[in-house]
């Protein structure tokens, strides 16, 4: 399977600037690994605060 990292790029709502960008399995595995959800996942106000922490997401569901 080709990864589309151009598209991916563009379709990223995660304003963090970092080497997996637009690459998103690795994305997903990097945060996964620290118990932490990738910022793309976040609503635009919950995502500008960096904190990816599984709280935080949940919290910004609910609103």
């Amino acid at each position: 399977m080709e990864c589309l990292i151009e598209r991916n790029k563009q379709d990223c709502g995660c304003t963090y600037d970092c080497s997996r960008k637009g690459l998103c399995c690795e994305c997903v595995r990097y945060h996964r690994a620290k118990g932490a959800i990738p910022g793309c996942f976040f609503p635009k106000d919950a995502e500008k605060t960096y904190d990816r922490s599984i709280a935080n997401f949940c919290r910004s569901a609910v609103r």
